[in-house]
C-alpha cells in the first residue's frame, strides 16, 4: 500500500449553508493552522513506520525468543501504520481550552507529536484527556470550554462548542440547542457499530476510567451505552494499567454471540488497540460449534450449577488411586520390589495444581527414582529408566491407575453410565440422574460446554506428555549434535590454547543450543489465563458459565455488563448476591440510568411489556423524541412497510424480528429476539411478538427486541 497525501490542500471544513456562522476565519482559523501541522506529521510518520516495517520484515527470521520479538515488532507496526492510514486528520476527535491556558488541546484517537516533540494530539486515554469526555457544568474540571468535530467522509461536517466559564464564550459560535451527542443520535444505523467516541459522556466515561481491581459491574437498561462502554473500556485498561499488557495475559472480551461481534468488530480497532481478543462462551470450547441448545429446560438447570462443574474434580479423581498391591519390577541388572506404600508415595508426589494429563510425568520420574534408590550398582538415570520403559507390568499398571484421558469421553461418560454419575453427584436423586442420561453420549448441546471445558482444564491434554517427549528427544539430539561439532573444532586446533578451548565448558556446550527453536505445541489461543475479562451481555451466563471464565482470570478482574431485567432466564438476585456465590469476592456495581438510544416513543410501549413480569426492572430514561409513533399492523403488511421506508431512506438499516422465512437483504436483517439483543437499527419491525413466548422470557425478547430501535417501531400481528 502506497503512503497516502494527508496534506491539507483545501479547508478541513465543509459545513453546509446552514452552518455559515460557524465557518467564520475567526472560530476556525486556529483549527485549520493545527490540522495542517498534523497533517505534515502524520505524512511523515507514515512514511518513517512505512521504513521500519519494511526493515523489520526483510530482517533476519531468527529462531526462538528472537523469531518471537521480530513478530511482535511487525505487529505493533503494521497496527500503528493501519490506524494512521485509516483515519488521517480525523483522528482528532476534538480540543479544550483550559481556563487558565488559553492555548487549546487538541484530543485524539491515537497520540501524534511533530519532529521538535510539540504534542499535537493526545490519547484519548491518557488522563489529561479526561476532561474532555467528563467535564460536566457542575464539574468543569478546570475548563473554559470544549468543542466536538463530526466528520464525514474526512472533513468536518459540523462541530459543536460548550462553555464553562463566562470568558469561555468570547471566540465561539453560538451553542447549539442539541450538544454534539443528542445531535449524534439521529444519524443512521449501519452493519457495523458506529462510532462514538467523540461523544463519550460524563456518566460513560467515569465507568470507562474505573480501577482494573476487581469485578466492576455496569448495570444499565436498553440504550444506555454498556456496549460503548465495555469496548472502550477495554481499550482504555490496556493504555493506562501496565499489569494488563499482552505480556501478562492482555484482555479477553466476551460477547453473547457472532453477530454481536461481527456488528462491534470495528470499534476496538478505532480506538487505537487490536490487541483485545473477542469471543463468545461457544468459542472457548472446541466442541461450541456445533452444539445445540437443550430440549429440556430442566436438564438445562440441573447442568448450569456450579456443583456439576465441582462434579468433575470427583470424576477425574476416580482415575487417580494408586494400586493396593505391591509388584516386582525387573531391570536387566537386578529384580526390585515396588510396595503398595511406595505407589502412593509416588502418586502424591505430583505438585498441586499439575493437569491430570501431564502428572503422569511426575508420578513416572517418582517411581524411577524410587526404584532407582533401591538399586544395587553402578548404572546411569537414562539407561534405567530406558530399561523401565520396557517393563509392560510396570507400564501398564501404571496406565490403568493413572490412564490418560479425554474430556469429551469423561463427560460423556456422566451421561451414558448412571453409577459413575451418581458417584460424582451424589446429591442428584435418581430422577434427575435418569433425565441427565441420553442415548448419545456425545450429542453435545450448550449446556454441556462448561462441563466439557471443567473437564479439559483439569485433564490438560494427553498428547502433552508425547509432545514434551519428542520435545526432549529433538534437545537431546541437538545436544549431541552440538557437542559432535565441539569435538570436531577441538581436533581442529593443534595446540589446544586461546579462546577455542572454552569450547570444553559444559555450561557453554548447554547454551549453543536454543531450545525454544526446537519443535514445541502452541498454546491454546483462550485458554488463558488473562489479565482482564471483559463481559457484555453478562446477565444470560449460568453459574457453569461463569466458572469458566473465572478458570481463564485467576485474579478476578473483570468488567461485567448487563441488565437484569434483559435476563431471559429470570433474574431475581442482585448483581452482588449472584457474583459472590459463583466465585467473587471485589465487586464494585456502577448503574446507567439515561436512554440516549431508545426513543421516547418506543420506550413508553416497551417499558409495560417488561414491568408486568418485572415491576423493579431498570427501565432507563429515554432523553429525545423521535416524533415518529410506534404503529401497528397487520403481518400482510410488512412488504409494504419496508419498502416505503427503504424508498424514504437512502441510508440506514432496518431489522425485521421473529420471522424465520423473511429472507434478509443488505439494508434488512432477519434474527430472532435473542440475536437480536446488543444491536441496534433504525427501524425495528417485530412479527407475531405475542409468539415469542410466555412468561419472563417471553416478556424479556419483547422487551429487549422492541429496544432495539432508534427511529420507528412497528408491532405487526
Amino acid at each position: 500500500m502506497g503512503i497516502p497525501d494527508v496534506r491539507v490542500t483545501t479547508s478541513v471544513f465543509d459545513l453546509s449553508g446552514r452552518l455559515a456562522p460557524k465557518a467564520d476565519a475567526k472560530l476556525i482559523d486556529g483549527d485549520e493552522k493545527h490540522f495542517a501541522a498534523i497533517a505534515e506529521s502524520l505524512e511523515q510518520a507514515i512514511a518513517e513506520l512505512s521504513d521500519r516495517l519494511d526493515a523489520a520484515r526483510k530482517a533476519p527470521g531468527g529462531v526462538g525468543r528472537e523469531a518471537m520479538e521480530r513478530d511482535m515488532e511487525v505487529h505493533r507496526l503494521t497496527a500503528r501504520l493501519r490506524a494512521l492510514r485509516r483515519f488521517g486528520l480525523d483522528l482528532c476527535l476534538g480540543r479544550v481550552v483550559g481556563a487558565d491556558d488559553p492555548e487549546p488541546v487538541y484530543i485524539g484517537r491515537l497520540g501524534l507529536t511533530d519532529s521538535g516533540g510539540r504534542r499535537l494530539l493526545l490519547d484519548w486515554r491518557s488522563p489529561a484527556a479526561e476532561p474532555f469526555f467528563a467535564a460536566t457544568h457542575a464539574n468543569p474540571m478546570g475548563l473554559a470550554s470544549r468543542r466536538r468535530y463530526r466528520w464525514t467522509r474526512g472533513r468536518i461536517s459540523d462541530y459543536w462548542d460548550e462553555v464553562f466559564t463566562a470568558d469561555g464564550l468570547e471566540g465561539h459560535a453560538a451553542l447549539d440547542d442539541q450538544s454534539a451527542f443528542i445531535a449524534s443520535l439521529g444519524s443512521e444505523r449501519s452493519a457495523r457499530m458506529r462510532d462514538v467516541l467523540a461523544t463519550i459522556q460524563a456518566d460513560q466515561d467515569a465507568v470507562i476510567r474505573a480501577g482494573s481491581r476487581g469485578a466492576l459491574v455496569v448495570d444499565g437498561g436498553p440504550g444506555t451505552g454498556k456496549t460503548v462502554v465495555a469496548l472502550h473500556r477495554s481499550a482504555y485498561l490496556l493504555y493506562s494499567d501496565p499489569r494488563l499488557g499482552h505480556r501478562r495475559g492482555g484482555v479477553l472480551f466476551v460477547g453473547p454471540h457472532q453477530p454481536y461481534l461481527a456488528y462491534v468488530a470495528d470499534v476496538l480497532p478505532s480506538l487505537g488497540e487490536e490487541g483485545v481478543r473477542t469471543c463468545t462462551v461457544r468459542d472457548l470450547v472446541a466442541e461450541g460449534a456445533g452444539a445445540v441448545s437443550e430440549s429440556d429446560p430442566e436438564v438445562a438447570r440441573l447442568k448450569s450449577s456450579a456443583d456439576m462443574v465441582k462434579a468433575i474434580e470427583k470424576a477425574v479423581g476416580f482415575y487417580e488411586t494408586p494400586p493396593t498391591e505391591g509388584m516386582a519390577v525387573t531391570t536387566p541388572w537386578s529384580e526390585v520390589w515396588l510396595s503398595a506404600d511406595e505407589w502412593a508415595e509416588a502418586f502424591e508426589a505430583v505438585e498441586p495444581g499439575t493437569p491430570h494429563n501431564d502428572a503422569r510425568e511426575q508420578i513416572w520420574e517418582e517411581l524411577v527414582t524410587i526404584l532407582m534408590e533401591k538399586h544395587d550398582g553402578e548404572v546411569s538415570p537414562d539407561l534405567f529408566r530406558k530399561a523401565l520403559l520396557h517393563d509392560e507390568e510396570l507400564v501398564g499398571t501404571l496406565n490403568r491407575a493413572w490412564p490418560l484421558l479425554e474430556a469429551a469421553d469423561l463427560v460423556g461418560d456422566l451421561w451414558s453410565v448412571p453409577a459413575y454419575l451418581r458417584m460424582c453427584a451424589p446429591w442428584l436423586s435418581p430422577d434427575d440422574v435418569r433425565k441427565l442420561r441420553r442415548a448419545d453420549a456425545r450429542a453435545w448441546t450448550v449446556s454441556d460446554l462448561p462441563l466439557l471445558d471443567a473437564a479439559r482444564q483439569r485433564l490438560g491434554d494427553p498428547a502433552a506428555s508425547r509432545r514434551r517427549r519428542r520435545h526432549e528427544a529433538s534437545l537431546a539430539a541437538e545436544r549431541e549434535r552440538m557437542a559432535g561439532v565441539i569435538d570436531n573444532v577441538l581436533a581442529a586446533d593443534d595446540d589446544g590454547e586461546g579462546a577455542v578451548t572454552m569450547l570444553r565448558g559444559q555450561d557453554l556446550r548447554e547454551s549453543l543450543v536454543d531450545e525454544t527453536a526446537l519443535p514445541a505445541s502452541e498454546p491454546e489461543p483462550l485458554a488463558g489465563p488473562f489479565a482482564h475479562i471483559v463481559v457484555d451481555e453478562a446477565q444470560e451466563l449460568t453459574d457453569a458459565e461463569w466458572q469458566m471464565l473465572l478458570l481463564r482470570c485467576p485474579s478476578r478482574s473483570f468488567t461485567i455488563v448487563g441488565d437484569r431485567a434483559q435476563a431471559r432466564h429470570g433474574f431475581t438476585e442482585s448483581w452482588r448476591e449472584r457474583l459472590e456465590r459463583v466465585g467473587f469476592d471485589r465487586i464494585d456495581v456502577a448503574s446507567l440510568s439515561v436512554n440516549y438510544r431508545t426513543p421516547e416513543e418506543v420506550m413508553t410501549e416497551a417499558e409495560p411489556v417488561i414491568r408486568a413480569v418485572l415491576p423493579d426492572a431498570n427501565v432507563p430514561t429515554s432523553i429525545r423524541s423521535s416524533g415518529i409513533p410506534v404503529v401497528h399492523g397487520a403481518v400482510e403488511e410488512l412488504d409494504s412497510i419496508l419498502d416505503t421506508w427503504l424508498d424514504a431512506h437512502e441510508d440506514g438499516i432496518a431489522c425485521v424480528i421473529g420471522d424465520s422465512t423473511f429472507r434478509e437483504t443488505p439494508r434488512v436483517r432477519s434474527l430472532t429476539p435473542e440475536l437480536s439483543k446488543g444491536l441496534e437499527f433504525d427501524l425495528v419491525v417485530l412479527v407475531h411478538p405475542e409468539a415469542f413466548g410466555e412468561g419472563v422470557e417471553g416478556a424479556v425478547d419483547r422487551y429487549v427486541a422492541m429496544t432495539r430501535a432508534t427511529r420507528q417501531l412497528v408491532v405487526l400481528t
